[in-house]
């Protein structure tokens, strides 16, 4: 069974059809640059575009970078224009794609799906934290492999700041830090989250989960296990298109 993921993110957005039985891409994605300002109508552009390259015809999942309730309306919008807050985001894309069916869930849960059924969280009991290292820091929270929505852990403060302006992976090109520095931030952030929610494994995803054995050697001092997600930056599509195969 195939349906359509679409992951929109700060910097890019991808997307491509996905197979639901094998938990991974059926077609090599493609993507587009968000545009800036990422208002609303440009990024429902971006995301028809991607579409119509498969000209896809059935139903979309999306996911949006923050706090996404009742599954259309946006709450949140640290990464993207402003304006996104309070958009009823399922009624945008279905008239922008023509009134396709599509669903719309928060990209880190998405993806934190995704890897808690087909990736590094597969069979994984008890308190697992996915997050996703990218233009910001999105997480995920299971509890014996159920998903507690919308927890937007990027936002906790970390000495004064909002953590993921400092230990996110555009915080990390924007103050051309070492891997070695940046994992320093990485590991105090780890620290701070383990303190509060004493996980037994933290999936670290997005781009970055390409290139873990240049940063993972460098954190210590953490309790939890540590691991890169498997699907690496495929998981927020095939999340997104597990959330429109239930229909939420």
């Amino acid at each position: 069974m195939q349906i359509f993921g679409v992951d929109i993110g700060g910097s890019g957005i991808k997307g491509a059809p996905v197979d639901l039985d094998k938990g991974d891409l059926a077609e090599e994605r493609f993507k587009v640059l968000t545009p800036h300002p990422a208002t609303p109508d440009r990024v429902a552009d971006g995301v028809r575009e991607v579409v119509e390259h498969y000209g896809w015809s059935g139903p979309v999942g999306l996911t949006f970078p923050g706090v996404v309730t009742g599954g259309s309306t946006i709450r949140t919008a640290a990464n993207v224009d402003k304006s996104w807050i309070d958009t009823n985001a399922r009624t945008l894309f279905g008239d922008r794609l023509g009134g396709l069916p599509v669903t719309v869930v928060n990209d880190a849960d998405a993806a934190g799906v995704a890897e808690m059924n087909f990736g590094a969280g597969q069979g994984r009991k008890g308190t697992v934290v996915l997050l996703t290292f990218g233009t910001g820091i999105g997480s995920a929270l299971f509890v014996d492999g159920v998903l507690v929505p919308n927890t937007e852990l990027g936002h906790l403060e970390l000495h004064g700041h909002d953590a993921e302006k400092r230990a996110s992976s555009k915080a990390r090109e924007d103050g051309d830090l070492t891997w070695e520095h940046w994992a320093h931030r990485v590991q105090k952030y780890l620290a701070h989250v383990e303190m509060l929610f004493s996980p037994e494994l933290f999936i670290i995803g997005g781009g970055v989960s390409r290139k873990a054995q240049k940063f993972l050697p460098h954190i210590e001092g953490i309790k939890a296990e540590i691991v890169p997600a498997q699907l690496q930056n495929n998981a927020g599509i095939v999340g997104a298109a597990m959330h429109a195969a239930q229909g939420h």
